[in-house]
């Protein structure tokens, strides 16, 4: 466990998630605060609000990006696992390589913008191999685990579950009710997903509930942290709400807002 600032004074934490290759924004996001926290998804694969960025489009053009994003939005993903497929299979590039090349450009530029000190865990489109290679000395990676900040503990699990779309970082229930559970009591528990509650995991925009956790639910009930803090859903049904002691806050899309949730204790 690591220490941070804190010691007879309030402590002020900056708490982003969903980066989604906002660099400039996440420079500055520590602005004010004694530390900051990232709850995962650094990598933009492909922006949902202007299909021109990203990774897809750089390789296929805004186009494809258009496309693809049309039958993803209407739950067709297998129709969209096979447009893909003959995409990659049009160019000549090696698929794997060419992915592990963007996403270095993107890690490279984003750790370098992370201030210090950062704590983070995944997201469910992140690649965790590659976090080693490129957080910094400032940089503190947890997923599984607990740091102190300023006397209070906090709690991280990183990563997602399996849906559909198959992102890179998702995992099995059982896998991630594990990590929930060697991250035991804690004051805030950070997470990339949210609790399993439909509130809290429906998407306007997308007009979708995206997977939400119920081991989490679960440890919230039982454990009773002060606050569980999640992103991954962009536009929430609900963006805070009680459950029990715990309050339970999406600290937003930070790709699209820059700004950072602030807390305070």
């Amino acid at each position: 466990m690591a220490s941070s600032p804190g010691g007879g004074r309030s402590t002020r934490v900056h708490v982003v998630s969903d980066v989604h290759g906002n660099a400039a924004d996440l420079a500055r996001a520590k602005e004010g605060a004694d530390a900051l926290v990232c709850l995962g998804d650094l990598v933009l694969f492909l922006d949902y609000a202007d299909h021109s960025r990203g990774i897809f489009p750089d390789l296929f053009g805004t186009g494809n990006a258009h496309r693809i994003v049309e039958l993803r939005t209407a739950r067709r993903f297998e129709e969209a696992r096979d447009f893909q497929r003959g995409l990659w299979a049009g160019i000549d590039v090696d698929r794997a390589t060419a992915i592990e090349t963007a996403v270095r450009k993107q890690y490279a530029e984003l750790f370098a913008a992370f201030p210090t000190p950062t704590y983070a865990t995944y997201g469910n489109v992140d690649v965790p191999p590659l976090w080693r290679e490129y957080a910094g000395p400032g940089t503190t990676v947890l997923d599984g685990q607990r740091v102190e900040i300023g006397g209070w503990t906090f709690g991280f699990v990183g990563g997602g579950l399996r849906t559909p779309m198959r992102t890179p970082y998702e995992i099995d229930d059982e896998e991630y009710a594990a990590k929930i559970e060697a991250v035991g009591e804690v004051d805030v528990l950070c997470t990339h997903i949210p609790p399993e509650v439909p509130e809290l995991v429906y998407d306007t925009v997308a007009r979708r509930f995206e997977r939400g956790s119920t081991a989490l639910l679960e440890a919230i009930r039982r454990t009773r942290p002060r606050y569980s803090l999640f992103g991954h859903v962009h536009q929430p049904l609900v963006r805070r709400m009680r459950i029990g002691a715990t309050e339970c806050v999406n600290v937003g899309h930070f790709a699209s807002t820059g700004r950072p949730w602030a807390l305070e204790f």
